[in-house]
């Protein structure tokens, strides 16, 4: 790990200027009102600037701002009703039970809306043990609402400074992540890979890359000033964009049977040679991300062209050495790669010049792309809200067992009546998450981060008496805690503890020791609760959801395989039909990596079908690899192609996936007769024979010919169309095994 890139890396991310803006947004009310006296009122203003910022994250700007003033609307309402609620214990525990079910709810509209719920849930816990009487609730309310606008006044003027900013931001980090993927591939080109180790790393940074693409399609394709009112910059993050897209894409063209690699190459050098230039390239590629992140220029680096050079050199003097007839196939194959690390730094490179943003750079940007196609719209229809009120709806399933929860930890808590029993609530909200495994991580992180930041918080009040020096303290972990919370959650509740413990010693000295006791017993009662609602209150299983996932993932795929090999038949594949196939076959591609992996943190008695399961994704992953290889070949192919060659493999091809998604839909499989096996030779046919006779030129000393050069262009695109037959068999055959498992059980 380069240490170095990490920090530069870090302080140029949109999540440290989230945690700047956060915790000055939070302070500054504070700090003003208590100059003037007012430090009870200040604190709650700063506790509404604290609700709205959770809604404040990164995304559209309308999208910001229409979120916080909702946010804002909402969470003075909220406060009003428990205000005057707050006397009654039934009628709370009543406000409590049906506010958690209806703020779990909205969550069907997006994440966004999630976090306004969150907000809600949120300023109502915070004022359930505030017993104001009359024009005090109601004073009590506009300061949070004045606190809300503050923080919503300060995000948007922000904004208007650098509107640019977020959208380089996320930029970069995609960038980054692409750069993680690539590094992961390398790893199988070392000696003896773990393989199966190798490819989950592969899926889970696949989701993380998918998640950082998404962000920054919301960014740009969203945003008029970007997309319909271009700048230079708008056009130049746009072109980036498009450009890593692609790159990435070019990166899954490197996926190749690597086990037959190693069969014909382990015992060479080669291999390792092209893993240190893969290495070179993911590290340039980070270079390119903080850049653009911090608003740099980044210098292409010589000795990468160099590096490929010698790499070149290399390979032809390995051939011409090593060649033989029995093992040109691996040949071609490591051809094939070194193509494609020429493909992936010729695009580093043009990666390099945009960071200068040039006006020149922007000369080929294009407006043809529909980028509204690229983007999900989230309307707000009442209809979407009553249909997922039902137990077959996962967010409905959440909403009630986050409001039986928090209404268990609500009468706990009137018969432990601690000094502030509000954590055991808040503690509840924040650990419930509709997925099994992401509570038992959050419920983890949680417990963890809490004991360890409370010894932190001790040990720093032990040693440092100076009130400067402990403020200074506290806001460095408050921008800290506001920076990690959307990415290390650990991280952020080991610094939230000691800046919680840190403030309540500044507003009460006398009061730490009861106020430490307290958000440890209290943080403990909520994670047993939040704990055990997850299992016993109408809980939600991957295993009950993701055939839907499945069948979407082999739609996708069949659309963005059918989209590549129409090139190959003759067909007209407008760019924007090929970039949305892609974009939806990867989409489709993480998130069933990412439901495989929650079922993998659950129950074993709850993992179904696990190891078919587990070759399922892969196999996918390979075959979006495969695809995307396949579409590499596309353009180069066009006047070589033989039309008729490819149409059986093509039909085949979606004949077997059809039959898997039929079989996970229960629906009746075409019969064995219409897949045409004899016409899936003709090409294969035609293949063998030319490597029958390349191999017996190579046997006579004949290393160039006409031969050679028809064999390199073929035999990769054959390769391909053989792969990706064979995997959507496989794919056919897993689902049988899946389905016959399933009546087992």
């Amino acid at each position: 790990m380069d240490y170095l890139k990490e920090y530069k890396s870090f302080i140029s991310s949109h999540y440290l200027s989230d945690g700047v803006r956060i915790t000055f947004g939070i302070a500054i009310p504070s700090i003003v009102l208590s100059y003037f006296d007012h430090l009870s009122a200040g604190i709650i203003v700063s506790v509404g600037a604290m609700c709205v910022s959770i809604a404040d994250s990164p995304g559209p700007i309308h999208h910001r701002r229409n979120g916080m003033n909702i946010c804002n609307l909402i969470v003075f309402i909220v406060s009003l009703i428990i205000g005057f609620a707050a006397h009654n214990a039934i009628l709370l525990g009543a406000l409590i039970f049906i506010s958690c079910f209806v703020f779990s709810m909205i969550g069907v509209y997006g994440s966004r809306a999630t976090s306004v719920g969150v907000s809600a849930l949120l300023v109502m816990v915070l004022n359930i043990d505030r017993k104001n009487q009359g024009w005090e609730i109601v004073i009590n309310s506009l300061y949070i609402l004045a606190g809300g606008t503050w923080y919503t006044v300060l995000s948007l003027l922000l904004y208007s400074f650098r509107p640019y900013k977020l959208a380089q931001q996320a930029l970069g980090d995609c960038i980054q992540s692409t750069a993680d993927y690539l590094r992961t591939k390398a790893f199988f080109y070392g000696k003896k890979p773990d393989y199966e180790k190798n490819y989950q790393q592969l899926l889970d940074q696949q989701i993380a890359v998918h998640e950082k693409q998404n962000l920054v399609r919301e960014l740009l394709f969203k945003s008029r000033d970007v997309v319909k009112e271009s700048t230079n910059i708008g056009r130049i993050l746009v072109m980036i964009f498009l450009d890593i897209v692609d790159l990435f894409e070019v990166v899954m063209t490197s996926h190749q049977d690597y086990k037959a690699l190693h069969d014909f190459f382990g015992d060479d050098e080669i291999l390792q040679k092209y893993q240190g230039i893969l290495f070179t390239i993911a590290g340039e590629l980070d270079d390119v991300g903080i850049a653009i992140k911090s608003g740099k220029k980044s210098e292409a680096s010589s000795a990468l062209r160099a590096q490929i050079k010698e790499l070149q050199e290399y390979f032809i003097r390995f051939r011409d050495k090593e060649r033989t007839a029995e093992n040109v196939e691996g040949f071609i194959s490591l051809r094939q790669i070194l193509e494609s690390i020429r493909d992936i730094t010729d695009r580093l490179y043009t990666l390099h010049t945009y960071t200068s943003y040039d006006e020149s750079s922007a000369k080929n940007f294009s407006k043809d792309l529909d980028y509204d196609k690229f983007i999900t719209h989230q309307d707000i229809d009442g209809k979407l809200l009553i249909d997922n009120l039902s137990l077959k709806s996962n967010i409905f399933r959440h909403s009630l067992r986050v409001s039986i929860a928090t209404i268990i930890g609500y009468i706990i808590s009137k018969f432990f009546p601690f000094g502030h029993s509000y954590w055991i609530l808040l503690t509840i909200i924040v650990i419930l998450k509709p997925a099994y495994s992401l509570t038992k991580r959050r419920n983890y992180e949680r417990l963890t981060g809490t004991i360890a930041g409370a010894a932190l918080g001790l040990i720093i009040l032990y040693f440092v008496k100076n009130t400067d020096v402990l403020f200074i303290i506290m806001m460095l972990f408050m921008i800290a805690t506001y920076s990690f919370l959307r990415t290390k959650y650990l991280i952020s509740v080991l610094f939230m503890t000691p800046y919680i413990l840190l403030l309540f010693h500044f507003l009460n000295p006398n009061d730490f020791k009861t106020v430490f006791n307290d958000r440890l017993i209290d943080t403990a009662i909520g994670s047993g609760i939040a704990f055990l609602a997850n299992i016993f209150i109408v809980p939600a299983w991957e295993h009950e959801q993701i055939a839907g996932f499945m069948i979407n993932m082999l739609q996708d795929n069949r659309k963005y395989f059918t989209d590549i090999a129409g090139i190959f038949s003759g067909k007209n594949i407008s760019v924007d039909q090929y970039k949305l196939s892609r974009k939806n076959a990867f989409v489709s591609l993480a998130n069933l990596s990412d439901t495989f992996n929650r079922m993998m943190n659950e129950p074993k008695n709850k993992q179904k079908n696990i190891q078919l399961l587990h070759q399922f994704v892969v196999s996918n992953h390979m075959l979006t690899s495969h695809i995307a290889t396949l579409a590499y070949y596309a353009k180069p192919m066009e006047k070589e192609r033989s039309l008729s060659d490819y149409s059986s493999f093509i039909n085949a091809t979606v004949a077997h996936i059809n039959n898997a998604q039929a079989i996970l839909e229960h629906k009746p499989m075409l019969p064995e007769t219409t897949i045409n096996k004899e016409a899936l030779r003709t090409l294969n046919e035609k293949v063998m024979l030319l490597t029958d006779q390349r191999k017996k030129e190579l046997n006579e000393g004949i290393n160039e010919s006409d031969l050679r050069k028809q064999l390199s262009i073929l035999k990769p695109v054959a390769d391909q169309f053989n792969f990706i037959i064979k995997i959507a068999t496989d794919l056919e055959k897993l689902s049988v095994g899946i389905e016959d498992e399933n009546e087992l059980a």
